[in-house]
C-alpha cells in the first residue's frame, strides 16, 4: 500500500496523492477498516487532494469505506475534492450520500472533534 495513514490523536489521515487503480481503492478501503480496528480509531480523514478523476466506482468505494468504518464505531471525512472534480460529479449525478465532506485537512479535524463527546445519530 502506497498511501501513507498518519495516526494522530485518535484520528487516521489517508492521503491519496494520486489517481487510484480500482484495485488499489478497494485495498485502501479494506486496509483503513482494519485500522480504524486496530488503532481503535475514532475517526479517518480521507484526504483526496490528490485525485483529479472520481468516476462512478471510485465514489461509490469512498461511500463503501465511510459506512464499513461507521459501522467500526468511527466516522469518516472525505476532504480535499478539487473544484474541477466537484463539477464533474454534480454533472455526472455522483453523490457522496451520507459521507461528510469539508475542504481541507484543518475543517476535516474541526468536524471530528465537533462529534466528540456527541450523541451518534444514525441515519434513518
Amino acid at each position: 500500500m502506497d498511501i501513507p495513514i498518519l495516526k494522530q490523536r485518535d484520528y487516521l489521515i489517508a492521503s491519496v496523492q494520486a489517481v487510484l487503480t480500482d484495485k488499489a481503492l478497494i485495498q485502501l478501503r479494506d486496509h483503513l477498516v482494519q485500522q480504524v480496528g486496530r488503532y481503535r480509531s475514532n475517526g479517518v480523514i480521507l484526504d483526496v487532494t490528490g485525485m483529479d478523476i472520481m468516476d462512478s466506482f471510485s465514489v461509490r468505494i469512498l461511500q463503501e469505506l465511510a459506512h464499513m468504518i461507521r459501522l467500526r464505531g468511527a466516522e469518516t471525512v472525505i476532504v480535499g475534492i478539487q473544484p474541477e472534480v466537484a463539477l464533474a460529479m454534480i454533472q455526472l449525478g455522483l453523490r457522496l450520500k451520507g459521507v461528510p465532506t469539508a475542504l481541507d485537512l484543518e475543517e476535516g479535524l474541526a468536524y471530528l472533534d465537533g462529534r466528540k463527546g456527541k450523541k451518534i445519530r444514525r441515519p434513518t
